[in-house]
């Protein structure tokens, strides 16, 4: 009889856990800042404390050649890989957040994204038109998937600035259960785009700079 008030209580555990909703807040503007909130509990992330001047670390001897081992590092995606990303996790994606049942909230949704076209006024025209493509075709799909209760996002293109500023509020919160059925609905196809990603990128060899220093 015992284990079956152990297994009842940690069965109450993980469902009161899977219910619990946590979320990050996003607020963008001059500076940015980012608060986290899991249950009662809410703490700022970003900026992090300032620490204390201290010792610095020192540093490890060089090998024998003078120089440090570099450790392998992911390469950088491109905006090929990215739309590569997109198109491979899309379908699985949409699927795993229909099953959740919008168990993702997204409140407050205030955005203000202004296309700086100095440099350029072609090229910022042209982002322009896919930032609002994009916001006019997504929001519907994203409200049916998820829960916005009052989104607000505005664009315009100032041809008199120089870069793009974006401002505004963004929260996110989610169950953790929402967290695993989503990650489980996606796991295997993350993993194979990751794969042939790394793939690819190995076959392509370094970069022109890196084969010239070593041939140096």
């Amino acid at each position: 009889m015992v284990w079956r008030w152990i297994l009842g209580v940690l069965f109450l555990l993980v469902l009161l856990l899977c219910r619990t909703r946590a979320g990050v807040l996003v607020t963008l503007g001059d500076a940015v800042t980012v608060d986290v909130k899991a249950g009662l509990f809410r703490f700022r992330v970003f900026p992090g404390k300032k620490k204390p001047p201290g010792r610095k670390k020192s540093k490890g001897k060089p090998d024998a050649g003078g120089n440090g081992e570099k450790k392998r590092s992911i390469p950088k995606p491109s905006l090929e890989d990215i739309r590569d990303a997109v198109r491979t996790l899309a379908p699985p994606l949409k699927k795993a957040l229909h099953r959740t049942r919008r168990g993702i909230r997204i409140a407050p949704l205030r955005l203000s994204l202004t296309v700086g076209g100095r440099a350029d006024p072609a090229a910022a025209a042209e982002l322009y038109g896919e930032l609002n493509a994009a916001v006019w075709t997504g929001m519907p799909v994203l409200e049916r998937l998820l829960d916005i209760p009052d989104p607000r996002i505005h664009s315009e293109v100032n041809f008199e600035a120089e870069g793009t500023q974006v401002k505004g509020t963004v929260g996110i919160s989610i169950r953790v259960g929402t967290v695993l059925a989503v990650g489980f609905g996606i796991a295997v196809p993350a993993l194979r785009w990751f794969l042939r990603y790394t793939r690819g990128h190995r076959k392509k060899g370094p970069a022109p700079e890196e084969s010239g220093a070593r041939a140096a």
